[in-house]
């Protein structure tokens, strides 16, 4: 589906859904920038505000679940506090049972892209825990994320 590069070209009119995410003071490391395993959170936190918030589906509870099966996140610049980072979300791909999210991260007010990535979740049966369809109000909030 996606012909994007995910590297330092990607622009936010190449994304689908944004939300805005504070850095806390926390979030910097010993060398005063985000560390780079909170990149992988707000990540998460993205995805899962545009599924729960946005779409109003229920990710946890329910008789399919969305498991991640694969990540990457790439660097390009920094981010620090008290960066607001603006997260864009599209969908690269969108199989049977399984969907690529694709990320780019952006300080706000600023540009290039500080970090783009991606990350694989398949659709389980909860109780079986093996892969199924994605379920239809599931697909149908994923394809507003497909960007042409």
């Amino acid at each position: 589906m996606s012909d994007f590069p995910l590297d330092r070209t990607e622009t936010r009119e190449n994304f689908a859904h944004f939300l805005e995410i504070p850095t806390r003071w926390g979030d910097n490391d010993q060398y005063g920038h985000v560390n780079n395993a909170k990149y992988h959170t707000y990540f998460e936190m993205l995805s899962m505000h545009y599924l729960e918030v946005v779409s109003g589906l229920d990710c946890g509870s329910g008789a399919v679940k969305p498991y991640t099966v694969e990540n990457l996140c790439r660097y390009h610049a920094s981010l620090a506090f008290p960066d607001i980072v603006e997260a864009g979300l599209r969908i690269g791909r969108l199989g049977n049972s399984s969907a690529r999210y694709e990320i780019g991260l952006f300080a706000k007010g600023r540009e290039p892209i500080c970090a783009t990535g991606y990350f694989v979740d398949v659709f389980v049966d909860a109780a079986s825990e093996r892969p199924t369809a994605i379920p239809a109000e599931f697909r149908a909030a994923l394809e507003r994320l497909i960007v042409a």
